[in-house]
């Protein structure tokens, strides 16, 4: 396992202690305990509904739980006010699962945006951070002036992290970031996640139901239920451990993910259909 009798709680970047969501009647998480040590590669697996984005909005403080606590670097970011949480969130980068680039801005202002945001760089500066994050990402200094709608999806993916990189953060948080691309572009941008871990001494935290994605980039793998699916007194994490831990895990439900077998999944779809009176 990824954690040791020896770890102590200050080596922590990120911790999450018995935390709940709840959203009107729907309990999306359930006592959720996770630590993650500073420069970990952590990806969130699990079918939709499980709570994976909720979970990592949580982290960065973007949905407040309902109960339980979230730190960061040692700070409890529920109880910090906006000034602070707005300081602490400029060591993060999002990867949002679109990209989320803004339609009406170049490449270049989209990429510049944290930039100019905080307000202490020149615009010489701005321009060789931008063409440094753009050229880590494989993209030529050219597309500064385009508009996103002129990129393709994997270009616009890449625009995306290369935005996320320029502040230099301590953690990125990529949302589902091989979603709508296909095996080649998909293993680009597993390849550029790898290689922005080499070069920059980065956590990741990587939500994401793509087996090919999860086996390549991670350290170590939680992988969530949804809520309504489990026991009253199990956990939501099924799985917590490595790629190769992953592969011997008998879990059943495990396996059936890792594998893609929708059998069992399928005659419960069925089931509560039918419960339901379709």
């Amino acid at each position: 396992m990824i954690e040791t009798f020896f770890q102590q709680e200050e080596d922590y970047l990120v911790q999450v202690k018995n935390l709940t969501r709840v959203f009107g009647n729907q309990r999306v998480l359930r006592d959720i305990t996770l630590n993650i040590p500073a420069g970990q590669t952590l990806v969130l697996l699990g079918e939709s509904g499980c709570g994976k984005t909720v979970l990592m909005k949580s982290i960065i403080g973007l949905i407040r739980p309902t109960k339980g606590q979230v730190l960061f670097d040692g700070n409890d970011i529920n109880r910090l006010n906006q000034r602070q949480i707005s300081k602490i969130r400029t060591r993060f980068g999002f990867v949002f699962q679109n990209a989320a680039l803004f339609d009406s801005m170049t490449i270049g202002q989209n990429v510049a945006f944290p930039l100019r945001q905080v307000g202490r760089y020149s615009n010489d500066q701005i321009r060789e951070m931008v063409l440094s994050r753009l050229s880590e990402v494989g993209l030529p200094d050219s597309v500064v002036y385009k508009k996103p709608a002129e990129l393709s999806g994997g270009m616009q993916k890449r625009v995306g992290l290369a935005r996320a990189l320029v502040m230099n953060p301590e953690i990125i948080m990529y949302d589902e970031p091989t979603t709508g691309l296909d095996p080649i572009m998909s293993d680009v941008i597993n390849e550029l996640i790898l290689r922005t871990r080499i070069r920059n001494p980065v956590t990741s935290i990587v939500v994401t139901h793509d087996m090919n994605t999860a086996k390549k980039v991670a350290d170590r793998i939680v992988m969530l239920m949804p809520e309504p699916r489990l026991d009253p007194n199990e956990s939501q994490i099924i799985f917590d451990g490595t790629v190769a831990e992953l592969e011997q895990c008998r879990d059943r439900r495990v396996q059936q993910f890792i594998n893609g077998e929708a059998g069992e999944r399928l005659m419960e779809l069925r089931g509560e259909a039918t419960g339901a009176g379709y």
